[in-house]
């Protein structure tokens, strides 16, 4: 048996969880930054060597800096696809609550429509038990008055035959 997909609210909790990690990534990130720009501004201020540590530093920090951007950047990218994703998926719940509503609705016109063509065909059922009752009642008063009109035709033919 096939496991189903997973429903749009544990979609959905999935992508808002996934949007929250990737948001304490980011602060995480960037306080590790601002640790670096500090630490290092301290190296560099009380640096015996002066220039020579502050080049060698300068372009370890772009690279780190330029890293960091890069990462900054890859998360900025993930959370927006993830945030537009929870609407697609707030859309998308919205849009299947309605046809929920409407299915109800006609679900419940269909099962009011089954009651009162059940109700009429009992009525009809009944009516037609009358009918054929009515019918063989008919049928046996005439088969009765039928008997009677023999008898009283064979009655004159033997009066008027002497």
């Amino acid at each position: 048996m096939p496991l189903a997909p997973p429903t749009p609210e544990i979609r959905l909790r999935k992508l808002v969880d996934e949007r929250e990690n990737l948001i304490e990534q980011v602060k995480r990130l960037k306080g590790q930054l601002e640790q670096k720009k500090q630490k290092n501004g301290i190296e560099d201020v009380s640096s015996p060597e002066g220039d020579v540590l502050e080049n060698g530093a300068d372009s370890n920090i772009m690279d780190i800096q330029r890293d960091a951007n890069r990462q900054v950047n890859d998360l900025r990218f993930k959370l927006v696809k993830s945030e537009q994703e929870v609407t697609a998926h707030e859309q998308n719940v919205t849009r299947l609550e309605g046809q929920v509503t409407r299915y109800k609705a006609a679900s419940e016109n269909a099962e009011k429509v089954e009651d009162e063509l059940k109700a009429e065909k009992r009525k009809l059922q009944r009516e037609l038990r009358s009918a054929l009752d009515k019918i063989e009642e008919l049928e046996s008063s005439n088969s009765h008055l039928s008997k009677r009109l023999e008898k009283m035709k064979s009655g004159r033919a033997t009066a008027t035959t002497p």
